[in-house]
Formats: C-alpha cells, structure tokens, sequence
C-alpha cells in the first residue's frame, strides 16, 4: 500500500462489518496467512520472539508485585470490611460466604472498565467507533502510552492474582475448570499483546468483557441481600432480576455481538491491510477465537436460566454452576462452608456435590 493511499485509509472510519463479512474475510486472510507461511513452525516463532517482543525485567517485576498486593489488598477487604458487613447484615451462612468473593470483583471491575470507558471515549483514541484503527501507524520499537500502560497494569496483575484466587480463595463452581481457561488465556493476552505493542486492541477488548462482570457481581450481590435476618427484602430481589435480564442482554451485546464484529475482525482481517506479515498473527487470533468459544458456552448457561424461569421450573434467580450444599445444614456444616473463602476451594468441594439446584441462589 503507497503512503499516499494509507494516510487516505487512515483518515477514514471504516463502517461496522456483518457476521458474514466477518466470517468470509477472516477466513480468506487466515487462509491466505496459513498458505504463505512456508517456513511456520517452533523456529519461526522463536525468532520472532525475540524480535518482536518488548518487555523489561521492571515490567515483570512490577506485575509480580501487582498481583501480589490484589491478593493482600483483596484478604483485607475481606476481613475487615465484606465479612463484618455480612454478619452485621445478618446473611445466610452460604451467601455470608460468597458476599466478599463478588464485592471484591465488583469494586475491581467496576474501576477498570470505567477507566477503560474514559480512555475510549473521553480521549483522542477512536478505537471503538473505528476498529482497523488499532493497527494504523503499528510498529514494533512503538512506546505504550502512560495511560494504556497503566490500564495493562492493573488488569495484567489482577488477572495473575485471580487464577491463584480461583484455585484458593473463590467458592469451586461446576465452570471454575473453565474460568481457571480463562484467566490464563486472558493473562497470555494482556501480556503478549503488551510485549508485541497490541495494546491499542487490547483495550477494546478489556472494555467489552468488564461490563458483565460488573453486572454478574452486582446482580448475586442483590440475591445474596435479599433475605437479611430472616427477612425477605423485596427491592433486592426485583433488582437482582432486572439485573439478572440486564445481565444477559449485555453477554450477548458486549461479547458475541460487538466481540466479532469489532475485534475479531480487526484482528484476522484488517491487520494484515494495515501490517502485512504482522508477528503472531496465528496465536493471537487463535487465543481470541478460544476466549469467544468459552463466551458462547458460558452463554449456553445463561439461556438455560432463562429457560428454567420460563417454564417455571424454577421461580427465583439461580446460578447453575454452583454445586448443591445439603438443605439439611446443621451447625456444623454451615461452619465449614462459612469459611470456604478462607480455604482452597477446589480442595474443600468435598463439602458440596454436584446438581443442578432447587434454592441455591445465583
């Protein structure tokens, strides 16, 4: 492409594509990619690695410390203010031990993707309303801006941080084999797409996930509220179920609708036009087709919640991917899964046995 036709380019905003456009031009680069790639393979990407890739022994270091302080700042908050909270509210032993797992990830989600909305949308970056932009002017020796920089930062760590909180600190679900995926998938994201200085991309898609996690926190929230004391609070369960359809509108919008259309395309199409042969092309496209794969069959579980409140066979909001605990919980039981938060929960499923649940809430 002459320098003349790209500054052309470059000026215009490309208009928003359809899933067929998508689907049929992703496949034809990526298939054009695989066929010119003759020399692919475990040399090939060595080298460009080392190449290509910008990290300092800082930057690691950094992280480390990052993921670490989520972890000590996250066992404060828990101690010192979710569970006081909880028992001062008087909740249920089960929703006492869940409360601080999801105020914790409402409080985080609720920071960056608010920061995310105003790097989007208050600053000179056009990354959301014009997609291919992400890779206009890319170029390996490029500097990450400061407030990208500390975007990538705080999400890198807080991801390092919860794959250890998935394993240790977090109640085990049916889906947390998945989430534990999926935290690594994201964390190879955030971090290679750093390295390579696929920063501008890696913002819209952090924008586009973290709004359903602040829905899915603040929605269980609300459940988990709900019945205080021994008292049945009707605001928090009309809320928990406005959040519950806000909640499920929002996956499909956010991450299965503008996900492909806005990220998957300009990642498989638009950045060979904009940097041919560009590095990593098959890895990165393959660990964002995985994290929409894990979208779709997380969203399997939202229409089977759906489905269940339609046909009444249940009549509260539940979360399907929890395990039972015996309705029958004496003193004893309850103790233990009181403190599930406090122990390794994938150890500690001993206590929980699989099914889908009558009145476990989501």
């Amino acid at each position: 492409m002459e320098a003349g036709d790209r500054k052309q380019v470059v000026g215009m905003v490309q208009p928003m594509p359809g899933y067929g456009e998508v689907l049929v031009k992703s496949f034809s680069c990526m298939n054009t990619a695989i066929a010119e790639c003759r020399d692919c393979g475990l040399e090939l990407s060595k080298r460009t690695l080392l190449e290509n890739a910008s990290l300092t022994v800082t930057e690691g270091l950094l992280f480390l410390v990052c993921a670490v302080g989520w972890t000590l700042l996250r066992k404060a908050a828990s101690r010192y203010l979710f569970q006081p909270l909880a028992r001062w509210c008087d909740l249920h032993p089960r929703d006492a031990a869940k409360m601080p797992e999801s105020a914790w990830k409402l409080i985080f989600y609720m920071a960056s993707w608010s920061y995310s909305t105003y790097l989007l949308f208050l600053t000179d970056y056009p990354f959301f309303h014009d997609p291919p932009s992400v890779f206009y002017e890319w170029r390996v020796t490029m500097d990450v801006p400061k407030d990208i920089a500390i975007a990538y930062l705080a999400q890198c760590s807080f991801y390092g941080h919860a794959i250890y909180a998935t394993v240790y600190m977090d109640v085990w679900r049916k889906d947390s084999a998945v989430m534990l995926i999926h935290h690594v998938i994201t964390l190879a994201l955030i971090a290679f797409s750093y390295a390579f200085r696929y920063h501008n991309i890696g913002i819209l898609v952090l924008f586009l996930h973290d709004i359903n996690d602040i829905l899915l926190e603040f929605t269980k929230l609300n459940v988990y509220f709900k019945n205080r004391a021994g008292v049945y609070h009707r605001l928090n369960d009309v809320v928990s179920n406005i959040g519950c359809c806000t909640f499920a509108v929002s996956w499909f919008w956010f991450r299965l609708y503008w996900f492909p259309l806005k990220v998957l395309y300009a990642t498989c199409y638009s950045s060979l036009q904009s940097v041919p042969n560009i590095p990593f092309y098959f890895f990165f496209n393959i660990l964002l087709l995985m994290l929409t794969l894990m979208n779709i069959y997380w969203f399997l579980y939202i229409i089977l919640l759906v489905v269940k409140v339609l046909t009444g066979q249940v009549t509260e909001v539940n979360d399907v991917r929890e395990y039972d605990v015996e309705d029958s919980c004496g003193p004893a039981v309850c103790k233990k899964y009181d403190h599930l938060h406090l122990k390794n929960s994938y150890k500690d499923r001993m206590h929980l046995r699989n099914g889908i649940i009558k009145d476990k809430w989501l």
